[in-house]
């Protein structure tokens, strides 16, 4: 049976994190993953995670000066410091509440520089996280949602990745992002398996719940079925709403 994992950067942010895990404990998820968890407490968090019995798939690091448009900092020239300061941090709180994966943002840039940069600040990463069991993640977002991101499409993400070398350096294959820009969602899993780290989906083209859209998540679940994926799968969209009055995919599709 697909298990599924709740989004709580997308899903129940009307809610303190530590609510919104038992929000979706009482949905039955599975699991759960954030993005910045970061002014909550490690220790409330932890609390929930432990009275639901909801692993953390994963969590980010931070985007830097949101303020000033910022999207993550690993690619950044000339901002290595704050970069493996973010991903110090964010190892510290995946420590702290049990979660299995970092996010490592590339943040907005191009050219040989940034590349550079980004594979010293993932080795950074990879190496700090290894002795912690930590994966650490990467993942490419559309050029419609993200224009000027680093990293853009998952053969940018398999070079990259094969040229760290690290054991636990893995792609978040996000289908959605890849619906919008790459297609052929089914194929390219199917391709990149043993580079994947986690899977996330959302209906393409609006990222809402996946009820609808271009992608079928009815055959695509199965396919992945029948490829032996059974780690749980993220369900990170944007509900438009309420977020329980979304969810009458999870009995469909499950």
């Amino acid at each position: 049976m697909t298990q599924f994992s709740a989004n709580l950067g997308f899903l129940w942010t009307e809610l303190a994190l530590p609510d919104a895990i038992r929000a979706a404990h009482a949905a039955g998820f599975d699991a759960i993953e954030c993005h910045w968890p970061y002014d909550n407490s490690a220790q409330d968090v932890k609390a929930a995670l432990d009275e639901t019995g909801l692993k953390m798939l994963g969590l980010n690091t931070r985007r830097g000066d949101v303020a000033q448009g910022e999207n993550g900092l690993a690619a950044l020239v000339g901002r290595e410091v704050d970069a493996r300061a973010a991903i110090d941090e964010a190892l510290a709180y995946a420590v702290e509440i049990d979660a299995a994966a970092v996010h490592v943002m590339a943040g907005f840039s191009s050219g040989i520089d940034a590349h550079t940069t980004f594979i010293d600040n993932l080795s950074y990463a990879c190496e700090a996280a290894l002795p912690l069991g930590k994966t650490i993640l990467i993942e490419p977002l559309n050029r419609h949602d993200a224009p000027g991101y680093f990293l853009q499409t998952t053969d940018q993400a398999r070079s990259i990745i094969e040229t760290v070398s690290r054991p636990n350096l893995k792609l978040m294959f996000d289908c959605y992002h890849i619906g919008r820009t790459e297609g052929d969602v089914a194929t390219r899993a199917k391709t990149l398996l043993p580079f994947i780290g986690h899977i996330q989906f959302a209906s393409v083209p609006d990222r809402g719940p996946p009820d609808h859209g271009e992608l079928d998540y009815w055959f695509l679940f199965s396919a992945l079925d029948a490829l032996g994926w059974t780690a749980p799968l993220g369900a990170e969209y944007k509900p438009n709403g309420d977020t329980d009055a979304t969810l009458g995919w999870l009995k469909t599709l499950r």
